[in-house]
């Protein structure tokens, strides 16, 4: 596949602070990385965030490591693992010479490799190597807990008693200060030996936790003593039964950055307050290496979508959509089967650039970008969605009369190929009228136009049966204006498409639209209240016959009617499915 460079690398406030720390030669490399939590499918947000970690990488010949935040082992799983792998590939590949990084499989499997090294930092390998694996802070579960051992034995960490429910009201508001907890000055050998008794399973679930002796009175709540470790006697997707304790993101995060020497770790707005907290593990355990820093920017939320994982999988588990890859989701996998290309992708999300600033996102910002491309490299194709059968009186039955129809009209040198003009055809059922508003300039009594790519057509007669229900319409065939034939160039005001009825195939097209009818559906007391009742509609369509078996993943202009692809999961051998990645124009302009 061809790479697709940002003709003008994009500018930002972190990448001028990238740039200042290269000037200064203050890392050997710039490494990043981009750690997704297992417990559901990457959505647009998590696209800006993935390319500006990749993007910062590649720009100054650093490395980008994907790390999953695997330390909730209740909420994730070796499913969301695995898609979130898939979706960061495809959405990089190409895209000039940013590239994946991995760790050896294996590295680091138990505490004898690592518990005499504090300052080990991991290797990195090519993902395409079939002897690489994606970073996991669960690889540095025996490494982290020598680091909590190492906060006890200083005085700053403790093992608590409160429950959850105490633990959090001991921490107070933000306009009062919290209360220390009654364990908070144990001594460091009971810490040491009730910590060790937290790992064999002695204790249940909450009635133990690790936790940072910071500052019960900080304004930062964060670093009122907060939680490093609690108890889980649940079993993990790549450790099994090994843990029944695990560390909080905070703990985990920052010392998984310095394990694999990140130099720039880059987070979303909400994680500013956690910064404190990220500063001050790091510096309490004297860790001999450059440490990493944490700079924040905003997220990208798109109007008319919802970007909370939570929300998300509320909509899967209630049904209102069919999976998280549902073409409606907001979801990379969602966006990729409803025939959004990576590149499309990657052009939008870098558009809206880095910024301090949350804020809202027009979607039709991304629709123009989906449109613009796909008018460049989708080939076209006559399909008619829902069909009225013509019956062209002058044409034998069983005659095919061959009509050349144009295959990419953008290209330099388009390609044509071969439709055949039947006896019967099929037009869409809006391109005709039997009482039509002014202006009509599709088919109608006493008017003609013009089937494109044949000829043009009168209407005769319109047959009924004796209900009055539209049966089918009888036409003459204008044949002498077809393309190379005396009258081609007669002009008409009126041009539709069409299939032949006898060589026409029948295809499943579902037509996507926007999920919710609101540009802003998490401000709703209920965003299930404002889900849009015509965004997944599914009909029965009539398409040219070479589509019968359309390559996977091709995208293809519907002539008149919009962008349409093969469905992924559905779609198989002479039985289609297509789905409207999306329409010609916006039809939400107001």
């Amino acid at each position: 596949m061809p790479a697709d460079p940002t003709p003008t690398e994009p500018k930002d406030f972190i990448r001028d602070i990238v740039a200042q720390h290269v000037d200064e030669k203050r890392y050997d490399k710039i490494v990043t990385r981009f750690p997704p939590e297992p417990n559901g499918y990457l959505h647009l947000g998590h696209a800006r965030a993935i390319l500006l970690n990749f993007g910062v990488a590649k720009e100054n010949q650093g490395q980008c490591n994907l790390r999953f935040d695997d330390t909730n082992p209740a909420k994730e799983d070796i499913h969301y693992v695995n898609a979130i792998t898939a979706d960061i590939k495809w959405l990089i590949e190409g895209w000039a010479d940013a590239q994946l990084t991995f760790k050896p499989k294996g590295a680091f499997p138990n505490s004898q490799t690592i518990d005499d090294r504090p300052d080990f930092q991991v290797a990195s390998i090519s993902a395409n190597s079939p002897d690489s694996e994606p970073f996991t802070a669960s690889a540095y579960f025996d490494q982290l807990y020598v680091y909590a051992i190492a906060l006890i034995k200083s005085g700053k960490a403790y093992v608590c008693d409160l429950s959850p429910e105490d633990t959090e009201k001991y921490r107070g508001t933000p306009t009062e200060p919290g209360t220390a907890s009654p364990f908070r000055n144990r001594a460091i050998a009971e810490n040491l030996d009730l910590f060790s008794r937290m790992r064999s399973g002695e204790f249940s679930d909450g009635s133990h936790s690790l936790r940072a002796k910071i500052n019960m009175a900080s304004p930062n709540l964060w670093l009122r003593d907060p939680l490093l470790y609690r108890i889980r006697h649940t079993a993990h997707h790549n450790t099994g039964n090994k843990w029944c304790i695990y560390p909080l993101y905070d703990f985990a995060h920052c010392l998984s950055d310095y394990l694999e020497g990140v130099t720039h770790s880059f987070c979303t707005l909400e994680f500013v307050a956690h910064r404190d907290l990220y500063d001050w593990i790091l510096t309490s355990l004297n860790l001999p290496r450059p440490l990493p820093h944490q700079y924040e920017f905003a997220k990208l939320i798109p109007s008319y979508t919802l970007m909370s994982k939570r929300n998300l999988l509320r909509m899967v588990q209630e049904k209102v959509v069919t999976g998280w890859d549902d073409p409606r989701m907001p979801t990379l996998a969602g966006l990729r089967r409803r025939g959004i290309n990576a590149k499309s992708l990657r052009r939008f999300v870098i558009s809206t650039g880095i910024t301090t600033q949350n804020g809202i996102t027009d979607i039709a910002a991304l629709e123009h970008v989906v449109r613009d491309e796909l008018n460049q490299t989708a080939e076209r194709r006559l399909a008619v969605l829902r069909p009225i059968k013509l019956v062209l009186t002058n044409i034998a039955a069983g005659e095919s009369i061959p009509c050349e129809a144009v295959n990419n009209p953008q290209d330099e040198t388009p390609t044509k190929r071969q439709i055949n003009l039947t006896r019967e055809v099929f037009i869409e059922q809006e391109d005709f009228a039997e009482a039509p508003p002014p202006k009509f300039r599709r088919l109608k009594p006493g008017g003609e136009v013009r089937l494109k790519y044949a000829c043009i057509i009168n209407l005769d007669e319109i047959v009924k049966d004796e209900a009055g229900n539209l049966l089918e319409l009888h036409c003459t065939a204008q044949l002498d204006t077809r393309s190379g034939q005396p009258n081609a160039s007669k002009k008409v005001k009126g041009t539709i498409h069409w299939v032949s009825a006898t060589e026409s195939i029948d295809a499943e097209v579902r037509l996507y639209d926007r999920l919710f009818t609101v540009p802003e559906p998490g401000a709703e007391d209920d965003f299930l209240k404002v889900i849009n009742p015509h965004s997944f509609v599914t009909i029965l369509a009539k398409l040219e016959p070479d589509l019968a078996n359309p390559p996977p993943g091709q995208s293809f202009q519907f002539e008149r009617l919009g962008y349409f692809t093969p469905d992924s999961k559905d779609s198989g051998s002479n039985k289609p499915v297509f789905n409207r990645t999306i329409t010609l124009r916006d039809t939400w302009e107001n």
